[in-house]
């Protein structure tokens, strides 16, 4: 029987299904759990509702799902967290596994670095912090900060506009004063988490095929000057109504200019030369675990 990994992010879930031989990824729901709770002080009803009502739906599929969720919920005070972990296994029969951020970077970098035989840096951004983690054959550092794309959106809300008002790098500067960073440096910075290769794919932006190493889950690439000169195209001149009009999911697009600026400083700060956006979350280190 198929296997069910949901992934409940600050804003994304992610669904990836597993036939027992490879991982296909499902449509995942966009909730704006940490954008809402930063407005209410507290978890919205509606979001519960909506998450709860995403995982009793995919029981079509499958019965054996694991859910587990990151960021915003390792931040809810006890007795809110426990309300929300008794209603979750009430309402839809599992249990909610909150993972910490030390776990989330284990279970991500084992996933996206099967096939690596280089020192690389993984980078997991999130909507209400981020991981940072030196690959090279272990892992070797990891830092982590509570920084994510919700927090750089209310400072700069423009960013989901059409075209972006404010300046790519004032928004890296933001980011930049507000982010930890590994002490090692890589040439490689794989971006992990979920979204990325969906991200390239769809906005327009250039990329080619991966030549540094041969993975399935990891087949594009582009260097740091092409990363840099499109997400600065990103801002300016490519249309965000204009993806958000031919996508399914328009709501996912909501933060992925704050989340590009995010890649450039980290790519920047550990001096990596290429870059490998791929859509890699936890399902894969869960799977093996």
């Amino acid at each position: 029987m198929d296997r069910i990994i949901v992934e409940v992010g600050s804003t994304c879930t992610k669904v990836d299904r597993f036939d027992g031989n490879k991982i296909e990824k499902l449509t995942g729901k966009t909730i704006q759990f940490k954008k809402h709770y930063n407005e209410d002080k507290c978890l919205r009803e509606n979001d519960i509702k909506e998450l709860i009502e995403s995982i009793n739906d995919l029981k079509r599929i499958s019965k054996d799902i694991y859910v587990c969720g990151t960021s915003i919920f390792r931040t809810l005070n006890e007795e809110e967290k426990t309300n929300f972990l008794n209603r979750f296994k009430k309402e839809t029969g599992y249990d909610f596994n909150i993972i910490s951020q030390d776990k989330e970077i284990e279970l991500t970098v084992y996933g996206t670095t099967k096939f690596v035989n280089d020192k690389v840096c993984v980078f997991i951004g999130g909507g209400g912090s981020t991981e940072i983690a030196i690959y090279d054959k272990k892992i070797i550092e990891t830092v982590n900060s509570k920084i994510g794309v919700i927090e750089v959106m209310q400072q700069f809300p423009d960013l989901a506009d059409n075209f972006a008002t404010t300046n790519l790098e004032n928004v890296k500067q933001y980011i930049k004063s507000r982010l930890n960073f590994p002490k090692e440096k890589a040439d490689i910075l794989i971006l992990a988490g979920g979204g990325h290769e969906k991200f390239a794919r769809y906005s327009g932006i250039e990329y080619e095929t991966n030549t540094l190493y041969s993975d399935f889950a990891s087949p594009i690439m582009m260097d740091l000057e092409t990363r840099k000169t499109e997400t600065e195209r990103y801002y300016k001149s490519i249309s965000l109504d204009g993806i958000r009009n031919r996508v399914t999911d328009p709501d996912w697009w909501y933060a992925t200019r704050a989340m590009s600026a995010f890649v450039l400083v980290v790519a920047e700060e550990i001096g990596a030369k290429y870059i490998v956006p791929t859509d890699i979350a936890m399902a894969y280190g869960i799977l093996n675990a």
